[in-house]
C-alpha cells in the first residue's frame, strides 16, 4: 500500500513537492486512481487523483478525515547524537515506527558529534510514518546545547537517563500513560555529573534503563518501547 503526505484544502488534497514526484515518476500514477492519504497531523484520506505531474500532484477528497487512534501519551525523545549518524538513524526510524512525537538532538560536553542534517532526518521520520501506516508525523527540532534545552520545558514529567551513581528511579515506575514527557538521553560517553547537576536544578529526575549499559541509540529505543509497553 502506497500512502502520500499531503495538505488539505477543503475536499482537495495537494501532495508535497517530494510525494508528487515519487507518485507521478516512481509510482506512474494517473488522473483518476484512488490513493491513500494522510496530513501528518493524524488523520487518514482516501481520494482520487485529478492532476497528476512531476512537481505538483492533486487529488479530490472521497473519504475522510479518519483519526489516528491516539496512544494516550506524548513522548518527546532529546538524543545526544553519536559519531556515526547511521547507528541514530536507525533508531529513528525504528523510534518513528514503535511511537515517538517529538524528536530532539541535545549537544553535550561528551558529543562526539555536533552537526545533525535535520530535513535527512525528517525524510527518515516520514517514510517511517509511512511504512508504519500512521498520519501523525513527529516534529524534528534542530540540535541545540543541553542548557538551551533544558531551560523553560513544559513538559509534565522530566526524565534524564545516565549511567552514574547518583540516585534515579526504575523505568519501570514512570507513569507515561495521560502524560506529556521528555526523556534526555546522551551521549557515548554518558553526561558529566555538572551536566546531571543541572538539569536536577531545572527539575528533571534521574532513570535508570537496567542493570547493562546501553549504548545511545539502543538506550533511546528502549525508552519508546517502555514507553508504549507501560501505556498499554
Amino acid at each position: 500500500m502506497n500512502v502520500f503526505i499531503c495538505r488539505v484544502e477543503g475536499h482537495n488534497a495537494v501532495l508535497t513537492a517530494e510525494e508528487s514526484w515519487h507518485c507521478a515518476k516512481v509510482l506512474r500514477y494517473k488522473a483518476g486512481q484512488m490513493v491513500d492519504l494522510i496530513d501528518g497531523k493524524g488523520n487518514y484520506f482516501e481520494g482520487r487523483l485529478d492532476f497528476v505531474m512531476e512537481k505538483e500532484c492533486r487529488a479530490h477528497i472521497i473519504q475522510g478525515p479518519r483519526k489516528q487512534r491516539e496512544r494516550g501519551y506524548y513522548l518527546h525523545l532529546a538524543i545526544a547524537p553519536t559519531k556515526q549518524i547511521d547507528r541514530i538513524e536507525w533508531m529513528i526510524e525504528k523510534a518513528v515506527e514503535i511511537g515517538v512525537d517529538e524528536l530532539s538532538f541535545v549537544l553535550c560536553k561528551n558529543s562526539e558529534r555536533t552537526v545533525i542534517k535535520t530535513e535527512r532526518i525528517q525524510k527518515i521520520v516520514e517514510s517511517a510514518v509511512k511504512q508504519s501506516l500512521q498520519a501523525m508525523i513527529p516534529k524534528v527540532n534542530e540540535a541545540i546545547t543541553l542548557n538551551k534545552f533544558i531551560a523553560d520545558r513544559n513538559e509534565d514529567q522530566k526524565l534524564i537517563a545516565h549511567c552514574t551513581e547518583l540516585p534515579k528511579k526504575d523505568i519501570r515506575q514512570v507513569i507515561f500513560k495521560g502524560r506529556k514527557t521528555v526523556v534526555i538521553i546522551g551521549p557515548e560517553g554518558d553526561f558529566t555529573k555538572e551536566e546531571i547537576d543541572v538539569c536536577t536544578a531545572n527539575k528533571f529526575e534521574g532513570i535508570s534503563l537496567g542493570n547493562n549499559r546501553l549504548r545511545t541509540e539502543t538506550a533511546g529505543l528502549f525508552v519508546c518501547q517502555a514507553a508504549s509497553l507501560l501505556s498499554s
